[in-house]
């Protein structure tokens, strides 16, 4: 049975659920993941700050998959006309 750093015994278990029962505390701590009601008061303009700031995020998230994507298509391309494709 694996020792904490106290030197005391514990089994596997235990570590799971502290493992997962504490981040899990943590995280409601910090706040909501999803963006609907993640803003409650404060003012009109710090709301839409706030919107304007994530859908830049999310806009950024998807040009950049679209990069990944066409420079993946693109070696796929050239590795395909080096071999005779």
């Amino acid at each position: 049975m694996p020792s904490d750093e106290n030197g005391l015994k514990r089994n596997r278990f235990m570590d799971w659920f502290r493992r997962t029962f504490d981040d899990l505390f943590f995280r409601s701590l910090i706040g909501p993941s999803q963006v609907k009601n993640a803003i409650q008061g404060g003012s009109q303009r710090a709301r839409d700050g706030w919107k304007h700031d994530l859908e830049d995020r999310k806009r950024y998230t998807r040009e950049e998959h679209e990069r990944r994507r066409l420079a993946h298509e693109a070696e796929r391309r050239s590795g395909e006309a080096e071999h005779g494709g």
